[in-house]
């Protein structure tokens, strides 16, 4: 919640810029990889989504997945 916070305090002050072509490119391989464990642990794309938008944040996220990893494993 609090980077979320930074981002749109960012955009207001218009510091926000839109990505380059590369920062695209490596932001798609990071989801397509977080997607990629998801599915591998029993985690949906769907859920995940529906864990960010009932609050979690990315980093929080991330923590549950290497927690389901670690007791899929």
């Amino acid at each position: 919640m609090t980077t979320e916070l930074h981002r749109n305090a960012a955009v207001s002050r218009g510091l926000a810029e839109p990505l380059t072509f590369a920062q695209k490119e490596a932001l798609q391989r990071a989801v397509a990889k977080i997607v990629a464990l998801g599915e591998q642990i029993g985690v949906s794309a769907d859920q995940m989504i529906q864990l960010l938008q009932s609050g979690l944040t990315v980093r929080e996220l991330l923590e549950y997945l290497a927690a389901r990893a670690g007791e899929v494993v």
